[in-house]
């Protein structure tokens, strides 16, 4: 009964326009902001410290830390609009009744909602980093280098790394899209989380001495941070939210933990409260 409902719910998900609006802008994003940017920064100064330094962050043996900074910032505010939309539609359109009214019950449909999107995730992680690989080696040709071995080993954990954050992200959107049994202000509020709230607090972290202590508990500065102890360590100046607030066994710990707070959240309020 539950693989039936996980493959209703990945059919669903590959015939939303949305959901390939949402990914093919935040692969575009994720070029841009993340190869585009410094390459062209780069070419604007070669001969400079900065230009140097763009440039080698852009180089195919930073690929590992490099290609997930934009995940924890922008990245993650487009994937909270994903989940969001995902769950968040069912009641705009009045078919979660129709969904439960079939046999499955409300734990196998969210369950096999949530995994439709995370096996989604997935694979948008898996064609980010070809792109990012191919996007990295031809910047080394184009700067008279030569193409470049990867460290799999190091990928690896930096796929995995980055599946985790998005993966929470969307589950923060699906929550939202529960309680609030919509999309617009599911999305409206998640987006002002990831954009505006914590951007606000990081701010003040260093002013505030409570605040400071808040800072670390965020999952977005956790994100950052496990980004940063991947050796993504060049957006501490782009505004990316990638810095070493906390160690990277913690930010693990508690992305992982939000993951999970925010999916049991989400569950029990479809499992419990009528969907009306």
């Amino acid at each position: 009964m539950w693989h039936n409902s996980y493959k209703s719910e990945v059919f669903k998900l590959r015939k939303r326009p949305a959901v390939w609006v949402v990914f093919g802008v935040w692969l575009a994003l994720m070029l841009v902001f993340t190869y585009v940017f410094p390459y062209l920064g780069y070419r604007a100064a070669p001969g400079s410290a900065t230009g140097r330094a763009l440039l080698t962050n852009v180089l195919p043996q930073q690929l590992a830390g490099q290609a997930i900074t934009g995940y924890p910032v922008w990245g993650g505010a487009l994937i909270v609009v994903l989940g969001a939309l995902a769950l968040g539609s069912e009641y705009g359109w009045g078919t979660m009744r129709t969904i439960l009214s079939n046999r499955s019950s409300r734990m196998t449909v969210y369950t096999a909602q949530m995994a439709a999107l995370f096996t989604s995730l997935a694979a948008l992680v898996v064609v980010a980093f070809l792109c990012s690989a191919l996007a990295s080696e031809l910047i080394s040709v184009s700067t008279k280098g030569s193409f470049a071995g990867l460290a799999l080993g190091s990928v690896a954990k930096s796929i995995g790394a980055g599946w985790l954050i998005l993966c929470m992200w969307c589950t923060f959107g699906a929550a939202l899209g529960i309680a609030l049994r919509g999309t617009a202000l599911s999305i409206g509020l998640g987006l002002i989380w990831v954009l505006v709230v914590e951007n606000v607090l990081r701010a003040v972290a260093s002013i505030i001495g409570p605040i400071g202590t808040i800072e670390k508990g965020l999952p977005g500065v956790n994100a950052g941070s496990l980004v940063a102890g991947l050796g993504g360590a060049t957006a501490k100046t782009s505004g990316d939210g990638v810095a070493a607030i906390v160690g990277g066994s913690q930010a693990l710990a508690v992305v992982v933990l939000f993951l999970v707070v925010f999916g049991v959240a989400a569950g029990s309020l479809l499992v419990r409260r009528d969907v009306h």
